[in-house]
């Protein structure tokens, strides 16, 4: 049994991409045209700077675009996932499914015997 990638399903996984909040992060741009950098740090529960440094690796990578401007006369900060980005988080998903499937026709974990 292989996939695409050849091997084991987590082959397919990316370093970058299979973090949990950079795994959220391009989630929720997924989701929208764009979301606000604010509601990023509330809805993952991260501080300010523990999610730049998650969003310039992302962006370093071209899996998002960082977008600055302002509302009003308040600065604002949005993030858009970039076509690379949304692509990769396909490529996540699907391996993610692989493995759930692999999982799945295995019938769950062993049982331990005794």
């Amino acid at each position: 049994m292989s996939t695409g990638t050849g091997g084991h399903p987590t082959n397919g996984l990316s370093d970058t991409v299979h973090q949990r909040n950079r795994l959220g992060i391009l989630t929720i741009a997924a989701e929208a045209e764009q979301v606000e950098v604010a509601y990023l740090r509330e809805a993952l529960e991260l501080t300010a700077g523990n999610l730049s440094r998650h969003l310039a690796v992302l962006e370093e990578a071209d899996l998002i675009h960082i977008d600055r401007g302002y509302h009003g006369r308040r600065p604002k900060t949005w993030i858009r996932i970039t076509e690379q980005g949304q692509a990769a988080l396909t490529a996540e998903i699907d391996a993610l499914r692989e493995l759930l499937r692999r999982h799945q026709e295995l019938g769950g974990p062993p049982q331990p015997t005794g």
